[in-house]
């Protein structure tokens, strides 16, 4: 049961400091040391290269080669790996999802001459090498570029 006599006396809280309330407070710098560009109002680093002021590491480097923004990326896809299919089967870029040899329908397809294809298929893909071609071709087999 509760009552005036049982209740005990709390222990003493300190308030937590205060800051940048002034001498008053007990703070002065609120604990951004003193001077400098890091204790000033508004002040940030620019970015995650900045140096302070020093020419940053990736301008100093030199710059080398050149990376053409309109290439477009194939997906290279084994000519071994179309084996899986049965004999006379249509593959498209639908069908290699399907077995897990694209991530996705919408990457461009090439059919490169990586391995042996034994069997007889009408393979489409967004291109071929010139060797993957020849293989398809000997066995019988038809080449469709999307």
């Amino acid at each position: 049961m509760l009552s005036l006599n049982s209740v005990k006396k709390s222990k003493a809280r300190k308030s937590s400091k205060r800051f940048s309330l002034g001498w008053g407070a007990g703070s002065k710098t609120a604990g951004r040391g003193t001077k400098g560009q890091k204790s000033r109002s508004g002040s940030h680093m620019p970015y995650a290269g900045f140096e302070g002021g020093q020419t940053p590491l990736y301008i100093r480097l030199p710059k080398r080669g050149f990376r053409n923004p309109f290439r477009t990326e194939y997906v290279p896809v084994g000519i071994g790996i179309l084996n899986k299919f049965e004999e006379g089967s249509v593959v498209g870029p639908e069908q290699l999802l399907e077995i897990g040899a694209v991530r996705n329908a919408s990457q461009l397809v090439k059919i490169v001459a990586n391995g042996e294809l034994t069997k007889k298929l009408t393979v489409k893909a967004h291109g071929f090498s010139q060797t993957s071609i020849s293989k398809i071709k000997s066995l019988g087999g038809t080449v469709e570029e999307l």
